[in-house]
């Protein structure tokens, strides 16, 4: 049974360590991301594992339990946005890694221009400037629910909250129309007027 107060790992390494491509893949998505290191995508990697390997599980299983832990499962992983409201368990053997990170609170807090990119999104979390629900997220790994996806802001207790803040990302002002820039532009192509001497 071992110690209940041993903490296990949750997450699997790769079998192959030195996976030229498989690392080259995991750099790319590290930096696009904002991931610290190779375990949260470890970690994230082995949740997805296992979603699956449950779908898997459900598909072949029958009875009115392996019915209600389909839905149970669906129920849950539309919540999290991962598949639609009528989705079935062959949506979530096409789920990817991309998708689990998409729900990331990090990756929303960039999308929702909350932060300029997500290296930045990341300080905002893990110094408590960013709440869902009105309630402090300190996790940057946090899967965001569908209906809590409009309830991030930042705190109020924060001084990010404040709109004129210098590290809030700004709107760039609008382009003029070319009719504005017609009106403000002088007329380059127009006669000088001569006065007429007497």
């Amino acid at each position: 049974m071992g110690n209940p107060r041993t903490f296990k790992k949750k997450f699997a390494r790769p079998f192959k360590q030195w996976d030229e491509t498989r690392l080259a893949e995991e750099k790319k998505l590290a930096d696009a991301y904002g991931l610290k290191n190779k375990k949260e995508m470890w970690k994230t990697e082995t949740m997805l594992r296992r979603f699956k390997a449950q779908a898997k599980k459900l598909i072949a299983a029958r009875g009115q339990q392996a019915g209600k832990e389909k839905q149970q499962l669906l129920t849950r992983l539309a919540s999290l946005g991962l598949i639609s409201q009528t989705a079935d368990l062959d949506a979530v053997l096409g789920l990817t890694i991309k998708d689990l990170l998409n729900r990331r609170l990090q990756t929303l807090v960039h999308g929702k221009n909350l932060a300029r990119t997500v290296s930045q999104a990341r300080q905002f979390i893990i110094h408590e400037h960013i709440t869902v629900k009105e309630k402090k997220i300190a996790m940057p790994s946090y899967l965001v629910k569908k209906n809590e996806e409009e309830m991030i802001a930042f705190s109020q207790e924060s001084g990010l909250s404040d709109s004129m803040h210098p590290e809030r990302v700004q709107k760039k002002p609008e382009a003029p129309t070319d009719a504005e820039t017609a009106e403000k532009a002088p007329a380059e192509n127009a006669e000088p007027k001569v006065n007429a001497g007497k």
